[in-house]
């Protein structure tokens, strides 16, 4: 293998890592900020447990997150020294911005957020917690900024081989940032959500669970069950977008290798692109272009219309279906679970006290870390269906790759995989020991203080 593709590999081994944190740091600030809000309003102490539970593991994956973010930073420099080279005039300003509004933000307020208790005022721990969950947001905001003007380039001029910003409005909301940032947001709320239900679900499983536990679940299930079907919608505004300006990505996501009208939507088939064709497929008639350009005749264009410039198949093809198959699973078991929960409403249970059926506990148990499956299948869509090109339509990715010797490449993918799969594990491992042993907290000591003054 030459440098270019050790350098695309050890760039996704890389990116694959760092964005199974954020997708749960951006939503999981903000149910924390819900929990703290309900415990002020309520007096009632589950939810200050809730709190601090996943507080815990929202500081843990915020430190993955950090340090592997770190590690993405250099490879611009260590693999991709082009790609500064020629865009460095706009994606370093962006960089820039994440830096300076929203890592400063959430730094800044962390320390308060994790250990102000009893410190400082109940008003300023709670204006803590929620900068420190618009710094989350932000950070996603400027990364997708980045990320969607290389999928739709807006706003500048090519110079001598570079691009120069003439337009930063038009740079940073460009035309497919508002449905990629929506879909993110959402990504990471569904994450987050399955992850608390998940480990409030192996707790009650292994006999562990506290106040907080149904408290934080009840609250993950109903945010899973609202978030999902606004998630295919954010998915089919994106797809359009998609369509208009990145339609070779569409071609390769649906298996189209020839453009024509009233397409059949293939479900499931085995791609192959020498051949170009998609062996075993099972179509529904017309309904490619029904989903694709709400018009049962509307056209599609095909794979071979891009001849050299469109994305290798294969992976966008299985990517994209992994991605709707689970999130559609996730769409029944979140609302199966919010029926029940109106069931035991219904029925006058007392909240939290009527049991779940062991079997269903092993379901959500066993979709902890679906968010993470969704999350990486989707992005595995956009990033090689953006390929052969960096900036697309402008920049092919193979201009851009470092020049450095292949077998040194190949030595630190490898060092690369052994530490993040170790970290990883950990990482696992201590949220099941979190679950399993969970710490049990005083009652707030910070209920008299006042403002900016340390509670008694």
């Amino acid at each position: 293998m030459d440098a270019l593709i050790l350098s695309r590999m050890q760039f996704a081994a890389n990116i694959s890592f760092h964005i199974l944190f954020p997708s749960i740091t951006i939503a999981l600030c903000w149910f924390l900020l819900f929990f703290r809000l309900r415990f002020i309003q309520t007096r009632e102490p589950a939810w200050e447990e809730a709190y601090y539970f996943w507080t815990k593991v929202f500081a843990l994956s915020f430190a993955l997150g950090v340090v592997s973010g770190i590690v993405m930073s250099f490879q611009f420099g260590t693999n991709w020294p082009g790609f500064m080279e020629k865009t460095g005039n706009i994606s370093g300003p962006l960089l820039g911005y994440e830096v300076l509004t929203a890592f400063f933000l959430e730094a800044s307020f962390l320390g308060i957020m994790l250990f102000g208790r009893g410190r400082v005022s109940e008003r300023v721990h709670l204006l803590a917690t929620a900068l420190v969950a618009l710094g989350t947001t932000l950070s996603a905001f400027w990364i997708l900024s980045l990320n969607s003007w290389l999928q739709t380039p807006a706003g500048f001029e090519i110079v001598n081989g570079q691009f120069i910003p003439t337009d930063w409005w038009a740079v940073v909301f460009n035309p497919s940032f508002p449905y990629r940032f929506a879909h993110k947001l959402l990504a990471s709320a569904l994450t987050a959500s399955f992850l608390i239900a998940g480990l409030c679900a192996w707790q009650l499983l292994k006999g562990s669970a506290t106040a907080g536990t149904h408290k934080a679940m009840r609250a993950a299930i109903v945010a899973a069950a609202v978030a999902m079907p606004l998630q295919f919608l954010a998915g089919d505004l994106h797809g359009l977008n998609t369509l208009e300006h990145q339609p070779a990505k569409i071609a390769a996501m649906e298996g189209i290798w020839d453009t024509e009208k009233g397409a059949p939507l293939t479900l499931f088939g085995v791609p192959d692109e020498a051949a170009g064709t998609t062996h075993y497929a099972l179509k529904i008639p017309r309904l490619a272009s029904l989903v694709l350009t709400h018009d049962l005749d509307g056209e599609v264009q095909g794979i071979h219309d891009f001849k050299d410039a469109h994305p290798p198949v294969a992976p966008v093809f299985w990517g994209f279906r992994v991605m709707v198959g689970v999130g559609s699973l996730m769409l029944v078991v979140a609302w199966f679970s919010v029926w029940r929960l109106w069931r035991q409403r219904h029925r006058g249970a007392a909240e939290g006290h009527t049991p779940w059926p062991r079997p269903w506990l092993w379901v959500l148990a066993g979709m902890t870390f679906s968010g993470w499956l969704a999350t990486l299948s989707g992005w595995y869509v956009t990033e090689i269906g953006r390929q052969p090109f960096m900036v697309y339509g402008l920049l092919r990715t193979s201009e851009l790759a470092t020049h450095t010797a292949p077998p040194m490449i190949a030595l630190t993918l490898a060092a690369y995989l052994v530490v993040y799969g170790l970290l990883l594990v950990t990482y696992v491992g201590v949220l099941k020991y979190m679950a399993e042993h969970p710490v049990q907290h005083a009652p707030s000591p910070t209920h008299g203080a006042e403002l900016g003054k340390a509670g008694v």
